[in-house]
């Protein structure tokens, strides 16, 4: 095993809950989940679309959505290019909201403070 690796395996990283009220019930707000964007992911979402960091689009979001949203128990919750066309239907303000909150740390230095 590399130290990488190794570094890697030391920590424990918990899935972030995203909230989305536009998909929610009498119950509340829909929830979703969200295991840390890692630099594989912005190398493929950079792949895909380029500039990506700097000049974020609504596909790079919805494809972000889609590439990282999972359930409470860690699977994924959209898989195939159906459930990206539709997710590309959405208000641009949800999708902008959950992309936002998948990308936002979990908390900041001053937060702690």
């Amino acid at each position: 095993m590399g130290l990488a690796k190794e570094l890697r395996g030391r920590r424990t990283v918990e899935a972030r809950e995203v909230l989305v009220p536009a998909w929610g019930d009498e119950s509340g707000a829909f929830k979703l989940y969200c295991r840390p964007i890692t630099c594989y992911d912005l190398d493929v979402l950079q792949k895909k679309h380029p500039n990506f960091l700097n000049n974020t689009t609504i596909g790079a979001m919805v494809d972000l959505i889609v590439m990282k949203a999972v359930d409470e128990s860690g699977s994924k919750i959209f898989s195939s290019s159906e459930d990206r066309m539709d997710l590309m239907g959405e208000e641009t303000n949800v999708i902008s909201d959950i992309a936002n909150q998948m990308f936002s740390e979990i908390e900041s230095v001053e937060a702690l403070e």
